[in-house]
């Protein structure tokens, strides 16, 4: 949509001309994500304070103007890619720790922080928030809320949704508000925070976050395992997360993924049909005894080998592999399509079974690897030609149809927006999606709140 001389005016006096972009080069600069769509907003606004994120929700929907949160751009689904134009308002400006309070294990930051440098601000005073996305260092503690995206710590500790006390939001009628906790319980009235974490900037913007804050473990150990074939590892990972310690990170790879990987790095990537990356946190006198434990449970039949990091400098080594993956992606297939797919932790042999046999199927290069003591499992599909971009399409609607009838869900991390908005109510039932959009009206009754994105 084409915004009106009218409302850039009231914009530009409300918020100051130096906090409004309407050139081409900025707009198309913001008109993107880490998904490779891309939509031409309007105009981009550049907020540096909670009253002018008030101020810019109720001129946009005085006006009917679409308004699309930002953070860094690293999400995958598109979901910050503004489909209907309208107002782009990034809070990279919002990058204000505000308080660090380790008496009461909690930090209250505003959302253009990256998660990185929140990290590296409470090593100091022995803590860390928990999720750590892959991205960590240039993604947005904002844009980890908006998506609930987590990362391999996720499997101990949670994602951002069990790491969030409190929130300061303002809802698309314009009505500032707060909703959540400083304390460690809290069971007054419903739970807006955990509503808002995951709602991809549809219900309201985040101005303000009350995170909470783990102590930081003083001692960590790396193991690595190789199997024979997928099954194998799949099965160790089930009988890993059924027994008493809970690793710190678990991590798979099959494969065609190791395949990959051990082209672009070399012979520091093992030979195998799979692999499983184990991390093990604690205080120093406990941690042989759950590294026993934890590696008991990964030996089984298609172990090929089991080795424990001497050291740090030898954890990098052993980590290699998952380090090099990426770029190995990029290299076979620029159109990847990245599902981050979630089954019960026991279903994971049927799915890495199911993945091999859909790759089979289609005749379409699959890797999968990932998260995988929660079950999530990221799917890429690596088209190299118009042929198998077209093979792509059913591949993907019959790898989502397995995942639920695995009792899983469609992502765990990466959220829905538009990648995998039409395939909601393959997830969720007609009345559940009712319920959502009854909750989007409350907050956002006009519609200007990213529309376009998660709910079909």
């Amino acid at each position: 949509m084409a915004l009106n001389d009218t409302f850039l005016n009231e914009l530009r006096a409300a918020l100051g001309d130096e906090h409004v972009r309407t050139d081409p080069a900025e707009r198309l600069t913001y008109g993107y994500d880490n998904s490779r769509r891309q939509a031409m907003p309007d105009a981009v606004v550049f907020a540096d304070s909670h009253d002018q994120a008030v101020a810019l929700v109720r001129l946009c929907r005085a006006h009917r103007v679409p308004l699309i949160a930002r953070g860094r751009g690293t999400n995958t689904t598109g979901a910050t890619v503004p489909v209907a134009g309208g107002v782009v308002v990034s809070f990279e400006r919002m990058n204000r720790i505000l308080r660090i309070d380790p008496d009461n294990r909690l930090a209250v930051v505003e959302p253009g922080v990256l998660n990185g440098d929140l990290q590296k601000a409470l090593a100091p005073h022995g803590f860390f928030w928990p999720p750590d996305p892959t991205s960590s260092p240039f993604c947005s503690i904002g844009g980890n809320l908006a998506c609930n995206a987590a990362g391999p710590r996720t499997v101990k500790y949670g994602s951002p949704r069990e790491n969030t006390l409190g929130l300061r939001a303002v809802a698309g009628t314009g009505e500032a508000f707060r909703c959540g906790v400083q304390t460690s319980k809290g069971a007054t009235g419903y739970d807006l925070t955990r509503l808002l974490i995951g709602s991809e900037g549809t219900l309201a913007l985040i101005t303000e976050a009350t995170l909470k804050l783990t102590p930081k473990p003083s001692a960590l150990r790396t193991l690595r395992a190789t199997y024979a074939d997928v099954a194998s590892a799949a099965r160790a990972v089930a009988r890993i997360m059924a027994q008493p310690v809970t690793p710190c990170a678990l991590e798979f790879m099959d494969g065609t993924a190791l395949k990959l990987a051990r082209d672009h790095a070399g012979d520091s990537v093992p030979d195998a049909g799979a692999l499983l990356m184990i991390e093990v946190d604690g205080e120093p006198d406990a941690l042989p005894g759950a590294v026993e434990a934890i590696s008991r449970a990964a030996r089984g039949d298609g172990l090929l080998d089991l080795h424990a990091a001497a050291d740090a400098d030898e954890a990098k080594t052993l980590w290699a592999a998952r380090k090099a993956l990426s770029p190995a992606q990029r290299k076979l297939s620029p159109n990847k399509i990245n599902e981050d797919v979630v089954v019960p932790v026991s279903r994971l042999p049927e799915l890495v079974a199911a993945i091999e046999a859909l790759a089979r199927e289609h005749d379409l290069p699959i890797v999968s690897f990932g998260h995988a003591g929660n079950g999530n499992l990221h799917v890429n599909l690596l088209p190299r030609d118009d042929a198998e971009m077209k093979r792509a399409e059913p591949c993907l609607r019959k790898l989502f149809e397995t995942v639920v009838a695995l009792d899983g869900t469609l992502s765990g991390e990466h959220g829905i927006g538009l990648a995998k908005r039409d395939f909601m109510p393959m997830a969720l039932g007609a009345e559940t999606l009712e319920l959502m959009r009854g909750i989007k009206h409350s907050f956002d009754p006009d519609g200007i709140m990213n529309p376009g994105k998660l709910l079909p």
